[in-house]
């Protein structure tokens, strides 16, 4: 093929990775983009600096309505679809805002996909077709106060009374809490670690948002108390026991994320492109001049080198093939090249970059957080390590 038969260079997509997608992947991607663009974008630096995320019940009934919760499950009124759909959501939603994804993934990832691998028939029969409507709003209860990357030594217990579960405990710095009407909780027990469907209405359950944050701002992010509350024995999920239950739950999201820092990271990319294409100093664009030009090379190297991790992923995800240590080599990779490439928006785009008027600072503040949760850099630093060497540096 000779040079003048070959495609035109892309500056969105210089690798050519749209040609991966089949014409349905694109259009979940276009459906998401434009969702995004109409009801986040106009208000997101508002919401941040308010540090709130207002009508948060009728954005979810949106997304529902998409098909974007729990939209990678089955049945249930889940939309079904594949691994990679999913992924290019989750790229859409942070492309918009850290929160907005956090929002997605907490309720299909981490309280839908619960209810649905470990949940009985009756369980994901009253809970699931409203979840996935947007209609009620889950959350997934694990990290503690003073355990998070230690869940096996989590306080909250369950105990038997006669049939009932009786739960107490607290948990920290979870997602939809606040306004959740369902929470998936992890507790000790006698037998193990198990998993308790509580619906947020239960006497002695509650959850106080938790304020004063520096990153994901446009996020609701709640405690959870539970005291003495009270649960039928049909409320714990029969399906697993022990922390494979937790544990697979949070791979599942992790998977998420993979794609959504990819979002966060294009959208600062794309702020800084522009910026140095119109930004004139010493008489021209600073966009012309060698270093700035050596900053947006290596940013979108790392960019489209992530994006096509992640979309590896989700085809051995779709294959049945993908393993908690790839999850955990995507995530501690695609997060850590984010921030760098947020961090670098920054600086060609000055003064300016630290105004809401531009997204790159916002994103840089929520990769902060997105970088500990789930996984910190150093836990999937020691699971690729114990993966590569054979050797449990975990202890």
């Amino acid at each position: 093929m000779s040079a003048s038969t070959l495609p035109p260079f892309d500056p969105a997509d210089p690798l050519g990775i749209d040609d991966l997608l089949s014409d349905e992947d694109k259009a979940v991607r276009d459906t998401v983009r434009q969702w995004a663009a109409d009801r986040v974008l106009p208000h997101i630096a508002e919401w941040y600096e308010a540090g709130e995320l207002p009508g948060i019940r009728d954005l979810a009934r949106e997304l529902g309505s998409i098909g974007a919760l729990g939209m990678s499950l089955t049945g249930y009124g889940c939309a079904g679809a594949s691994a990679v759909q999913y992924g290019l959501a989750c790229l859409e939603l942070e492309a918009a805002d850290s929160g907005i994804r956090s929002l997605v993934s907490v309720q299909g990832s981490l309280a839908m996909y619960a209810i649905w691998k470990f949940g009985s028939e009756e369980q994901k029969q009253q809970w699931l077709p409203r979840m996935a409507a947007g209609e009620v709003i889950g959350c997934f209860g694990l990290t503690e106060p003073d355990h998070g990357s230690d869940p096996a030594n989590m306080r909250t217990f369950a105990k038997r009374d006669g049939s009932d579960w009786i739960l107490n405990g607290r948990k920290m710095w979870i997602t939809n809490g606040s306004v959740a009407g369902v929470a998936v909780v992890w507790a000790r027990t006698d037998d193990g670690v198990r998993g308790f469907v509580v619906p947020t209405d239960a006497p002695g359950f509650s959850a106080p948002e938790i304020k004063h944050k520096w990153s994901l701002r446009a996020s609701v992010t709640s405690e959870l108390v539970l005291d003495d509350v009270r649960l039928p024995a049909d409320a714990v999920l029969p399906e697993v026991k022990g922390l494979r239950g937790p544990l697979s739950c949070l791979s599942h999201a992790r998977y998420g994320i993979v794609w959504g820092a990819m979002g966060a990271a294009r959208a600062s990319f794309e702020s800084a492109l522009d910026y140095a294409k119109t930004r004139e100093q010493f008489g021209k664009p600073i966009g012309g001049f060698q270093l700035t030009q050596g900053k947006l090379a290596d940013m979108a190297v790392e960019l489209h080198k992530g994006v096509l991790l992640a979309h590896h992923l989700g085809r051995r995800l779709d294959a049945g093939k993908l393993r908690p240590e790839q999850v955990s080599f995507g995530k501690l990779n695609n997060v850590r090249e984010a921030i760098e490439i947020c961090r670098t928006s920054r600086t060609i785009l000055g003064a300016n970059g630290i105004s809401l008027e531009y997204p790159v600072m916002r994103h840089a503040t929520n990769l902060e957080s997105v970088l500990t949760y789930e996984g910190t850099v150093e836990m999937h630093q020691l699971v690729l390590g114990k993966a590569l060497t054979g050797l449990d540096a975990f202890r």
